[in-house]
């Protein structure tokens, strides 16, 4: 964790505590529990952690504010999975048609579709998992069973079985992407059992990589958009089209930190 401490003066002037706050915080926000501490004549000591070392004359505990960190995978916000290498199977493109067809029938985007099946199989067909997983997008025989795949060796009903899975768990998610991934690999009862990600390192692993994928590879590729939906970010929910937003959050805790900051200093 980083330790972020900032000492403010009693004399310092409303406006200027603010400005130093809102600069302070813009990092330390997504540090977890940020802590307000006093010592005896009144300085004061805003940090992520307990003083220690040459802070440790800050005793008085003024205030504590929660901030979940960036790595809490129970919150739904938009986070930074860095950039994907493009893969170099041959047959990276073969199913794009299928892709946009299944996607285009279930409302799910084809770019988040592409993007698991690079995940799952690296676009191999006969890819067959040590646990039974099969195909492009590796359907367990229980999940074909149940999204009526009778052959999960076929691309097309693969595919289709596997796009019929993705919307039904985004719907189930209300629409919350990384969850929807997650109970594709770790199943939907354990998304509902942690109340988010699961904390299975192949799970959470699985999720960034797709994530990943999704966004510097295949959310805005022309070849998957056709005329059958734009890669939008967009999902079905009882027939009506629905937008998923990825965009970046805002700083809105940050100031709200600065001035629950102020207002305890007042």
């Amino acid at each position: 964790m980083i330790n972020i401490a900032t000492l403010f003066s009693r004399c310092l002037s409303p406006i200027l505590l603010t400005t130093i706050a809102l600069s302070t915080v813009a990092v330390s926000a997504q540090a977890g529990n940020m802590y307000i501490y006093k010592d005896k004549v009144g300085q004061v000591l805003l940090t992520n952690v307990n003083p220690s070392g040459s802070f440790d004359k800050f005793t008085k505990k003024v205030k504590t504010t929660y901030y979940k960190n960036s790595n809490n995978y129970g919150s739904s916000v938009a986070r930074n999975y860095g950039n994907s290498a493009a893969s170099n199977s041959g047959s990276r493109n073969a199913y794009d048609s299928y892709i946009r067809d299944s996607s285009a029938r279930h409302g799910v985007d084809p770019g988040l579709l592409k993007a698991m099946m690079h995940t799952e199989s690296a676009f191999n067909p006969n890819a067959r998992s040590p646990v039974g997983a099969q195909g492009l997008m590796q359907l367990m025989p229980a999940t074909a069973r149940r999204f009526k795949v009778s052959n999960a060796w076929n691309p097309a009903e693969n595919i289709e079985g596997s796009a019929k899975y993705i919307a039904w768990l985004m719907r189930r998610f209300n629409n919350n992407v990384e969850f929807a991934v997650a109970g594709y690999n770790a199943g939907e009862g354990n998304v509902d059992k942690y109340k988010g990600i699961p904390p299975f390192k192949e799970t959470r692993n699985y999720v960034k990589r797709v994530m990943s994928r999704y966004n510097s590879l295949y959310k805005n590729d022309s070849a998957l958009s056709g005329n059958t939906m734009s890669a939008s970010n967009a999902s079905v929910d009882g027939g009506a089209m629905q937008t998923v937003s990825y965009g970046t959050s805002s700083n809105g805790s940050s100031a709200s930190y600065a001035n629950s900051a102020y207002a305890a200093l007042r």
